[in-house]
């Protein structure tokens, strides 16, 4: 018999928020967010360029071993000679001009993330992309007060590289260490998100194809809600 003056377990609950989950990419956004910056890095510096020119033998012969390879590869190129503070000078540069293409955006993604919010849900936005990149787009859009787990840079000899590529079991991976084990709700777009998905009591698949949908509720073992987002 529980103490006098304490909380039952199912009250305890009912006072917590439902913890949501989004993906970025794809979800909130249309495209990939990280991709852009780079193309936007090659676009900027035609010397970049001619350098992947330069190293595309190698990188197309090891395509067919590693394709996570030649594109750290493509990363190291167009971060090359960044530094921390210069490389948050660029990506909220590129995150401010992002946010003002109303088209890049998923409308409908976008106002079911605010009504989690005004619901009071504890929504967590998970991605691949750098956290840099996805928390300066996401302010832009004034979507604040809320937590990022993202992919991480860190700065090295000739410029910033890859720390922690938060995509698949890495995003399970980052949510138990920020001490999140359990969720009610995860939307994603594609296979990448399934470990996440599977861990949710609801599981949502954004955009999916039938046949996207089939293969995600094999990895599941159990239905899922899809929805389209325009």
């Amino acid at each position: 018999m529980p103490e006098q003056g304490a909380l039952a377990p199912a009250s305890t609950d009912a006072a917590l928020p439902r913890v949501v989950l989004f993906d970025f990419d794809g979800v909130l956004i249309r495209g990939d967010s990280f991709y852009l910056f780079m193309r936007e890095r090659y676009r900027r510096s035609p010397w970049r360029c001619a350098l992947a020119l330069l190293c595309s033998p190698l990188l197309l012969l090891l395509r067919p071993f590693s394709r996570r390879g030649p594109m750290h590869t493509l990363v190291r190129i167009a971060l090359l000679g960044l530094d921390e503070r210069r490389y948050q000078t660029a990506a909220g540069a590129f995150a401010a001009t992002l946010a003002r293409r109303p088209k890049q955006f998923c409308r409908d993604g976008l106002q079911a993330l605010r009504r989690h919010q005004l619901q009071g849900d504890r929504v967590i936005v998970v991605t691949g992309c750098e956290h840099t990149l996805a928390s300066g787009i996401l302010q832009q859009l004034g979507l604040t007060d809320l937590e990022v787990l993202a992919s991480q840079l860190r700065p090295g000899w000739l410029g910033m590289r890859l720390l922690r590529h938060n995509v698949g079991r890495r995003k399970v991976q980052s949510l138990a260490e920020r001490g999140v084990e359990a969720w009610q709700l995860a939307y994603g777009d594609s296979m990448y998100d399934a470990p996440m998905l599977k861990l949710a009591a609801e599981a949502v698949l954004v955009n999916g194809t039938p046949t996207l949908c089939k293969k995600m509720e094999r990895a599941l073992g159990r239905a899922v809600t899809r929805v389209e987002w325009f």
